[in-house]
């Protein structure tokens, strides 16, 4: 792997050199980690000419595992990295990896301004003695965007614990148990099964609170004849998923969550078979969306349709109406449509998948927990 972070950083320094850029100064985490496969807290990546790379850390790696709680993943620097580490815990390490910057007569440096705050951002002037600087802008996360199978692997291993999680809760009485609860019985079977840790705050939604778009748990109990609305993702070295689906608790569905549910089992149908490279992302939404407006749901239906995933469990593209570009092949995306009735409940099916060409038999399903309208 060490050879395919230092293909991305070199990715990045054609980037900056097509643009007149000597250094590039990397400070959001997601960005580090793709760029070195490890990501120590508060650490900053200096992308230099000539393959002169340095890996600021605010604070040497731990002595155990090299991992860190939260999905950061190792905090090991790759050896074919420079590796520097500020000996005091209050330092910056991107004041640091900018002072590197002009001590190596990088001849201008361009940072993440949409990450840094505005002080970080005049700490880091003061330091290059008046050296042009510039916005790097997304140019990592537009690398992130079409993922290498050896991403798409972790995506899979996400997906398959989401699902076995997913699974084990449907077998589980369900009935009195608060959706606080569920949620975080969810999360440790998560972590049980092997994940880093919850790609997000896990949200179950039952009664009222159902078909909610990414509803905060409650104290409210499971009561018979809910709907419950449940939306997980595993994280998995780094690499996050979500599935969401929707039961009926105790009984058979009545007829309203019969028309509701196949609604937006279509929709969700409808947007899963337009997904493809070349799509326009905002023609994927429309295809989503449509039968809900068509039914009279314009109230009720989120902003956006679904969203890219990766490092981060909410990256570009978006699926949404005011979307800009198309899809590529190798982009991993969500597919979320929803119908929230203030007062009664609503359905949410969510998927993650995989945009293939036809030619390799269309968008891959990477969660594949049944979307039939069980009674739980």
């Amino acid at each position: 792997m060490a050879e395919v972070h230092a293909t991305r950083r070199d990715r990045l320094r054609e980037r900056c050199a097509a643009a007149g850029v000597g250094a590039a100064l990397v400070t959001r985490p997601a960005n580090v980690r793709y760029l070195t496969g490890c990501a120590p807290p508060g650490s900053a990546l200096l992308v230099g000419p000539g393959g002169d790379d340095i890996l600021v850390h605010l604070r040497p790696p731990p002595d155990d595992d090299g991992g860190q709680r939260g999905g950061a993943g190792p905090q090991t620097a790759p050896d074919d990295l420079r590796s520097t580490v500020l000996p005091a815990p209050d330092g910056d390490a991107a004041v640091a990896a900018a002072t590197l910057a002009r001590e190596s007569h990088a001849g201008s440096l361009a940072v993440e301004e949409h990450h840094l705050t505005v002080a970080r951002h005049r700490a880091i002037r003061s330091v290059t003695d008046g050296m042009p600087m510039s916005d790097l802008g997304g140019a990592v996360e537009q690398l992130r965007l079409v993922k290498d199978e050896h991403e798409i692997a972790a995506l899979r291993i996400a997906a398959e614990i989401a699902d076995q999680a997913l699974g084990e809760l449907l077998e589980s009485i369900l009935v009195g148990r608060t959706e606080r609860h569920l949620a975080l019985e969810l999360e440790r079977r998560l972590v049980d099964h092997g994940a880093d840790c919850a790609a997000f705050p896990t949200s179950v939604g039952t009664g009222p609170h159902s078909g909610t778009a990414r509803h905060i748990p409650t104290d409210r109990r499971v009561e018979e004849g809910d709907f419950l609305t449940v939306r997980l993702g595993a994280c998995y070295r780094g690499y996050r998923c979500e599935v969401g689906r929707t039961f009926v608790i105790g009984t058979a569905p009545a007829g309203w969550q019969i028309d509701l549910y196949d609604l937006v089992f279509n929709a969700q149908r409808a947007g899963r078979e337009a997904l493809a490279p070349g799509v326009a992302c905002r023609d994927v939404d429309g295809a989503t969306r449509g039968p809900l407006l068509a039914a009279g749901h314009g109230e009720g239906v989120a902003q956006w349709s679904g969203h890219g995933v990766g490092l981060e469990i909410d990256e570009d593209p978006q699926l949404s109406p005011a979307a800009m570009g198309k899809l590529d092949a190798c982009v991993p995306v969500t597919v979320e449509p929803g119908v929230h009735l203030p007062g009664r409940g609503g359905v949410r099916i969510d998927d993650t998948l995989v945009v293939r060409p036809v030619a390799d038999g269309g968008p891959e399903l990477l969660t594949i927990t049944t979307k039939e309208l069980l009674a739980l």
